[in-house]
């Protein structure tokens, strides 16, 4: 498959990135680790590389994804551990997440696009941990709410099989 692309996504804890990218159609692997850029954000944050087919899943729809499932818009003290990124293997890819970001997205946000440098695995044992863990308190109130939107918002993208176990809740009225 000659047409595969990775990108470096960064969105608060890697356990919730790494689930909600595991579950979308065209994403062929996740993985949840630390990256690091350049120059100020040379310091490793929890993050994950995604490796997708953009003939099923384009580069749009990811960052779209990512800039709702976590806290894009808001600073925190703890953005250094966590930060709010994309992280581009090229500068061609670069320019393209600036343009999408800058159509797409409008101001508030304070995700940054920065260069891949480096990546560290987590730990065998965290890895793959929503889908080796769905039962454990911090997916059901984390990463279940954030698969539950993918559901609702982006169904087209969905893997539903791996998310048959989450119950969605019609709104009556």
């Amino acid at each position: 498959m000659n047409n595969v692309k990775k990108i470096g996504l960064g969105g608060g804890c890697h356990w919730c990135t790494e689930a909600v990218f595991q579950s979308l159609k065209g994403v062929l692997l996740v993985e949840q680790g630390f990256i690091a850029s350049t120059h100020k954000s040379s310091t490793f944050s929890e993050a994950v590389i995604v490796t997708f087919n953009p003939e099923i899943i384009n580069l749009q729809m990811l960052i779209e994804i990512h800039l709702r499932t976590h806290k894009s818009t808001k600073n925190e003290s703890l953005r250094v551990k966590y930060r709010s990124a994309i992280y581009t293997f090229s500068e061609e890819q670069k320019t393209k997440v600036n343009s999408i970001l800058s159509t797409q997205c409008g101001d508030g946000f304070v995700t940054l696009v920065l260069s891949f440098s480096a990546f560290k695995s987590s730990l065998e044992a965290f890895t793959d941990y929503y889908y080796s863990n769905p039962e454990k308190p911090f997916c059901q109130t984390f990463i279940d709410p954030k698969l539950k939107m993918l559901i609702t918002d982006y169904s087209a993208n969905v893997n539903q099989e791996k998310l048959n176990h989450l119950k969605i809740e019609s709104s009556s009225q």
